[in-house]
């Protein structure tokens, strides 16, 4: 059977613990520094309590150390991948090849999506080197992943699920870079694609103004882990290191649901990854989570509304529209109820979202803490904060627990207690006592006893007894088993899915039309490139593209020609106009169906 894994994000130690609790079978945190969210970092005592607690359930950690690595810094990040060993962590996730010289021997190491992995060669590659998984691009389709996985089937993948989208393949995104001198590389975005754009055609005409053009959707892939499966994913990743604890909670959750309805519908060809199952106090919705409203982005070939044109902030769920206005409240027509404490949002005239929060409700009516000017009815409204489940949230919402089916038997000079957790093989201890017979049917006591299972990970499924047992066996020493059997269980391993890395130089690399796209900020990489002068766009700039995106302005206005979409009548190259107008040309590259944003010539930046 294949294991499927679900990969859930952890901030920080608590978050991690709460993804494990709600159904997930790995985690991704931040290392203590060189991870692709600078701003979670985590300590290694946290890493190392964070797999102490996945581990008993079979679950992994991964740590990523995804950002390209200064030469100064070579040093300090040998020690830290030797601590993150030491720790137990079980993969490390990389960008920089200059990690494959750094990381101790035997360490699993995953190509995270820094690597720009879309196309069969650069998997292939990357499996040469040793890599043990390719976490593929957020762009590439069902279709895609499935040739990916039939030219490369030993290698496993790893694909994006859910969450924030980049516009731009990751690890080939310089704008950040390029404008403010933070590194997306470097774990630093300041999120260029988050900005307001106007857009001009080669006249100066305008043809939109002050826009969200390069803000994409959430992903949601929910309806489509299947599909993904079939095609060869084995791991299913959810973005947001930097989001909290009751997004991971609630989205977790809800995949893990749907794992387990598909391992249901199959149980003879898919299997959880981990062990355990967990119970919520809540029901899962995705819609209750911060999203920019949703999009299977390219899952299924290019589709329309990937984008967010109108805000870059959370949209939530639609919850009616806006019915009777009074000075002071409104009411909303629809079946959703609400709660003091609720946000809600609408899209005014002006193409802009307006929030509120609800002061006081009374059924669907709602008495806004400031009554806003653009609101009208039959306005759509939205609630993107659900103060109820942030309320359920906020607690213990989630026990994980892993079934135990016990056994127990007399032997020669004692009893043996077994135990079995599917798919593992059973353990069992054996313990010298004389036979004693038993005045009455010892069978409800013994069950009793064992299965003070308490706060351990276990839950006892069944216990079974020969329909002849027949001795007597003091509760102390049904205990002392009951104990001895758990500590057994406690140092089982279970077994790794991933294969075991053989590490070796391969004839080349896969190549690239300009240097800075290596992203070789040290003598290490570059000596593994064999280039010849540090290349990096943080180090010496470049001449290329700021971005290369599969989203396309042009598709998404309606003028992409070889679609079915209209004629355009503006004279390109159109261009991306910020607010302090800097300017960046568009590149419309249709035999790639991709579009290339590059910074105007001759213009500095800030």
């Amino acid at each position: 059977m294949t294991p499927l894994e679900l990969l859930a994000p952890a901030k920080n130690l608590a978050c991690g613990i709460a993804a494990i609790d709600h159904g997930a079978d790995a985690v991704y945190i931040g290392a203590p520094h060189f991870g692709a969210r600078a701003a979670a970092g985590n300590s290694l005592e946290d890493i190392r309590q964070l797999c102490a607690y996945a581990h008993p359930f079979g679950a992994k950690v991964y740590v990523t150390v995804n950002t390209i690595l200064y030469e100064e810094e070579l040093d300090d990040v040998k020690q830290m991948l030797s601590d993150l060993a030491e720790a137990g962590v079980d993969a490390i996730l990389v960008q920089d090849m200059a990690v494959l010289s750094l990381c101790p021997k035997g360490m699993t190491l995953h190509a995270s999506t820094q690597t720009d992995n879309r196309t069969q060669e650069k998997v292939q590659w990357l499996k040469s080197l040793g890599f043990s998984r390719a976490v593929l691009a957020r762009e590439l389709s069902v279709e895609e992943i499935a040739g990916i996985h039939q030219a490369v089937p030993d290698m496993p993948l790893e694909v994006f699920v859910h969450g924030a989208l980049c516009v731009s393949y990751s690890g080939i995104c310089y704008a950040s870079q390029y404008c403010f001198r933070r590194s997306a590389n470097r774990g630093e975005c300041a999120q260029f694609c988050r900005m307001r754009f106007s857009l001009e055609d080669a006249d100066g005409k305008e043809i939109e103004h002050e826009r969200y053009l390069l803000s994409l959707r959430d992903m949601n892939q929910s309806d489509n882990l299947l599909a993904l499966a079939e095609a060869g994913a084995t791991s299913f990743k959810i973005e947001g290191r930097l989001k909290d604890l009751s997004y991971v909670k609630n989205v977790t959750a809800a995949y893990s649901e749907r794992l387990n309805e598909i391992i249901r519908q199959h149980p003879d060809k898919y299997c959880r990854a981990s062990l355990g199952h967990s119970t919520y106090t809540f029901q899962p919705d995705l819609r209750k989570t911060f999203n920019r409203g949703y999009t299977t982005y390219f899952a299924h070939g290019r589709q329309p509304n990937i984008a967010s044109f109108d805000t870059p902030k959370a949209v939530g769920e639609f919850v009616g529209t806006v019915k009777e206005i009074r000075h002071d409240s409104f009411n909303v027509a629809g079946t959703a109820s609400f709660a003091n404490g609720d946000g809600l949002c609408f899209l005014n005239k002006e193409h802009q979202f307006e929030g509120l929060r609800a002061n006081r409700v009374a059924g669907n009516r709602i008495w806004p803490f400031r009554m806003p000017q653009g609101l009208r009815p039959g306005m759509a409204l939205y609630r993107n904060n659900d103060q109820e489940m942030e309320r359920v949230l906020s607690k213990t919402s989630a026990v994980r627990k892993i079934p135990v089916c016990l056994s127990l038997q007399a032997v020669d000079g004692g009893f043996e207690l077994s135990a079995s957790i599917n798919p593992l093989p059973s353990v069992s201890c054996y313990f010298p006592l004389e036979h004693q017979q038993a005045q009455k049917r010892p069978h409800e006591n013994i069950i009793r006893q064992l299965t003070k299972l308490g706060d351990t990970v276990y839950e006892c499924k069944d216990v079974h007894l020969p329909d002849n047992f027949c001795f007597f066996i003091p509760n102390s020493i049904l205990s002392e088993m009951r104990r001895a059997l758990v500590d057994q269980l406690q140092k089982m391993k279970t077994p790794s899915n991933e294969p075991t890395p053989s590490r070796g130089l391969p004839a080349k690399a896969p190549a690239y039309p300009y240097p800075y796209l290596y992203n070789i900020s040290n003598h290490l990489s570059r000596d593994f490139y064999a280039v010849d002068d540090l290349t990096a766009f943080e180090l010496k700039g470049g001449e290329g593209p700021l971005m290369q995106c599969r989203h396309c302005i042009r598709y998404s206005l309606g003028y992409c020609v070889k679609r079915g979409g209209r004629r355009p009548e503006w004279r390109e190259p159109l261009s991306l106009v910020l607010g302090d107008g800097r300017r960046f040309r568009l590149e419309f590259d249709c035999a790639q169906c991709q579009m290339n944003v590059y910074a105007a010539c001759g213009q500095n930046d800030k």
